[in-house]
């Protein structure tokens, strides 16, 4: 075994040790030299290993905070939203979601956005507090919205295209509520080649849309199978074209289901006047 290193003395011991030679005395002498040779022969401290820290990777997730949208913005956010979940309320592999973090690399925490409103086929329709591609067997959205106001429209018409092509988005719409900065308000695009075999160069094409008679623009969405229409007053909507219908916002659902409440009890108050005049007459309404 290799004798351990000698340790070397410090100042402080050497000017401990040196007072007794600066007195003379032989036998202070020889006890400080012995010291020193003890001192010698002491091996140093193990040297300290370098342990790389590990940081973990922390990805975006929602704190609770109230997101900042104006009122329109956050309107028809809702309606995208609640709109096509109810439509695709059936399919239990057809994601919808809006304005939740979507992180589309691993180890990368700020490869992240955070899409208005998205659609994803053949995932688990199930709740989610984000979004992360690797954990859904790689599935990015198919379908993208972003509504657009001054804060956001740079990043909606320059850069979320490249982002959301370069993920293999099929589909991707802005719209602008106010009409500000968007001409026409609503501004579709659709992903060059074939996404079924991978064969897209990552670039999109504007979609043309279609002019009713009554002025309204038509975008078709084959993503969807259904239509974006921008009506004549600037309200987006969703339609149905093989019911005929548009898609209800949640308002609009709620007030025909008040509608239809109403109706049936009117209808029923009508049957029971009815049976009251009948039996008023002698007539039993159950012999009828």
């Amino acid at each position: 075994m290799a004798d351990p290193p000698k340790s070397p003395l410090l100042k402080g011991d050497f000017e401990a040790f040196s007072t007794p030679l600066a007195k003379g005395g032989r036998g202070d002498l020889l006890q400080c030299l012995d010291a020193i040779d003890t001192m010698k022969t002491l091996p140093l401290p193990p040297a300290m290993t370098q342990v790389p820290l590990k940081t973990p990777i922390v990805y975006p997730e929602p704190d609770g905070a109230p997101m900042a949208e104006s009122d329109p913005a956050r309107d028809y956010l809702i309606y995208g939203v609640e709109a096509l979940k109810r439509h695709f309320q059936d399919q239990d592999d057809v994601y919808v979601s809006g304005n939740l973090w979507l992180s589309y690399q691993q180890r990368v925490p700020d490869a992240v956005v955070c899409p208005d409103v998205f659609v994803v086929f053949g995932v688990e329709n199930r709740p989610r507090t984000s979004y992360r591609v690797w954990q859904e067997n790689g599935k990015t959205p198919d379908w993208v919205l972003e509504v657009t106001s001054a804060s956001t429209r740079h990043k909606d018409d320059q850069d979320k295209p490249r982002i959301y092509a370069d993920m293999g988005v099929t589909e991707y719409f802005q719209y602008d509520p106010t009409g500000d900065y968007l001409n026409p308000p609503l501004k579709g695009r659709r992903l060059l080649g074939d996404r079924a075999t991978a064969s897209t160069d990552n670039r999109y094409a504007l979609l043309e849309p279609n002019r009713l008679d009554d002025g309204t623009l038509s975008f078709a969405s084959q993503v969807l199978a259904l239509e974006l229409r921008l009506l004549a007053d600037g309200r987006l909507r969703f339609f149905n074209p093989q019911t005929g219908e548009f898609l209800r916002s949640p308002d609009e659902s709620e007030r025909d289901r008040i509608q239809a409440q109403e109706r049936a009890e009117r209808a029923e108050a009508d049957l029971q006047e009815l049976r009251d005049r009948l039996r008023a007459k002698g007539i039993d309404p159950a012999d009828l």
